[in-house]
């Protein structure tokens, strides 16, 4: 484990106290020392993965992998962010949604419900991709809303 949780903690807008993790030793996203974003609790991240900034992950949302949250993203529920993704900037995953892969979801973007964003696929903008649907591959989708079905290259 690359991290620990200090004793700083902060009650998010959902109510929960989430506290504010340190880096424990060198790896790819983090030095030795450098505080990281925000979590509820252990489980919440796992593997080589680095919440920071004023990101926060909490409920029984998971990061690993090689994931990377950071920003002032939120990643809840029973959400996961797993492989080499990464959520930043202003967005949101959580319900049961999944970003994994090498793919990426930022500035407003959120994942929510069953969908699931993975390959290298990108959200961004006020984009929101929810329900069932599948965004995969080398898709794009931004400032629009994919309810349904798959998009696909």
């Amino acid at each position: 484990m690359y991290y620990e949780l200090t004793e700083e903690t902060k009650v998010n807008d959902a109510g929960v106290t989430l506290y504010r993790i340190r880096c424990t030793k060198d790896f790819e996203y983090a030095k030795e020392g450098d505080l990281g974003g925000w979590i509820e609790h252990k489980r919440n991240l796992s593997g080589t993965a680095w919440v920071s900034g004023e990101a926060q992950v909490y409920g029984d949302a998971r990061v690993s992998g090689d994931a990377q949250v950071y920003g002032d993203a939120q990643v809840y529920g029973d959400a996961w962010v797993y492989g080499y993704a990464w959520v930043y900037g202003y967005a949101w995953v959580y319900g049961a949604a999944q970003v994994s892969g090498a793919a990426r979801l930022y500035g407003n973007g959120q994942v929510y419900g069953d969908a699931q964003v993975y390959g290298d696929a990108i959200v961004n903008g006020n984009a929101q991709v929810y329900g069932d649907a599948q965004v995969y591959g080398d898709a794009w989708v931004y400032e629009g809303i994919i309810e349904r079905g798959m998009i696909k290259e």
